[in-house]
């Protein structure tokens, strides 16, 4: 990963005059797929980009070691053999950016990744009461030291939406301070449930408390809101990203997560990060996609640049 961000002293004048012009934001959020296309071999390309950045997920009740196991081997091998040494890329180790479980299922992660010959994908894991946070500090700090200890890489936590829709973002940086520390050398990766935060305003503060008390990521959703991952949504959060870059020289990565299925959608996220951020943005160390299911889709698209016909249902193993 890039360097770590080493946050900035809470600083309140940061949040003072903070406007947000909706309509010139959904405005812009709608070009984003409508303006340019990519084509042919350029897709193919800025596809498997995407594949190197998708945060592979499972996140269900009945998740099991065997399924967490298949979880990784697909990580490892995100798209078909064939397909890889049609494209010329066989040697160039195309892997997801992170695989993403929950606490209890590190463990399983971790095994399952020494029996892929030992590879070196990042193991994330949600933490601090996923996904509603609604348990007590002392319980999420504790939640993050256990998974770091079992062996995840990344933490993805929830921040405290009742401090933010108080508008207490001075409570907002010290919790994600506190957990930031928690952390030790795991990266840290905030997760706003902007579905929840009631304003553009309050995504646009939460995402600056967030990166001044040290967040390598913020990330839009845990993918259980009604609402989760909206390109409205994603300009106001990258535009905060650029301001902090601009004020502190640091990078900070962003996640969007819940609803990203298709190929296409894959596309329209990369051009964003390119247009608003810049190409330094293009890589898993500041950028990922959350989802679960994305990647059948776009082994599909590869599957047709490649064959000239779209894949049957068994040809397409499943992620």
């Amino acid at each position: 990963m890039s360097d770590r961000n080493p946050g900035t002293e809470f600083d309140a004048s940061w949040f003072e005059n903070i406007y947000i012009n909706l309509p010139a934001v959904k405005r812009r959020a709608e070009t984003l797929g409508t303006r340019r296309t990519v084509k042919k071999q350029w897709q193919a390309a800025w596809l498997l980009r995407a594949v190197s950045c998708i945060d592979l997920t499972t996140l269900s009740g009945d998740d099991t070691p065997a399924n967490v196991s298949r979880l990784c081997f697909k990580a490892k091998h995100p798209v078909r053999e064939d397909i890889i040494k049609a494209l010329g890329m066989e040697n160039e180790n195309i892997t997801v950016g992170a695989v993403c479980v929950y606490p209890n299922r590190v463990p399983d992660c971790v095994n399952a990744m020494k029996a892929c010959n030992g590879t070196e994908i990042p193991i994330a894991s949600v933490a601090t009461g996923f996904p509603t946070g609604q348990v007590p500090l002392k319980t999420r700090l504790e939640e993050i030291k256990l998974a770091v200890e079992d062996g995840a890489t990344e933490i993805d936590i929830v921040i405290n939406r009742n401090y933010a829709l108080n508008q207490n973002w001075k409570g907002v940086y010290e919790e994600v301070r506190m957990m930031r520390e928690a952390c030790g050398k795991a990266h840290l990766k905030t997760i706003l449930a902007t579905g929840e935060l009631g304003s553009m305003t309050n995504v646009y503060k939460a995402s600056l408390a967030c990166m001044m008390a040290g967040a390598d990521f913020i990330k839009t959703s845990t993918g259980k809101e009604g609402v989760n991952a909206t390109f409205p949504v994603a300009l106001v959060m990258v535009r905060a990203i650029r301001e902090y870059y601009q004020r502190t020289g640091h990078k900070v990565g962003f996640k969007p997560a819940g609803g990203i299925r298709s190929a296409k959608d894959a596309c329209t996220w990369l051009i964003l990060m390119k247009e608003e951020l810049g190409d330094d943005w293009l890589s898993p160390h500041l950028f990922r996609l959350g989802a679960s299911s994305l990647l059948i889709d776009i082994e599909r698209q590869l599957f047709h640049y490649v064959y000239g016909r779209y894949a049957a249902t068994h040809e397409i193993p499943m992620s």
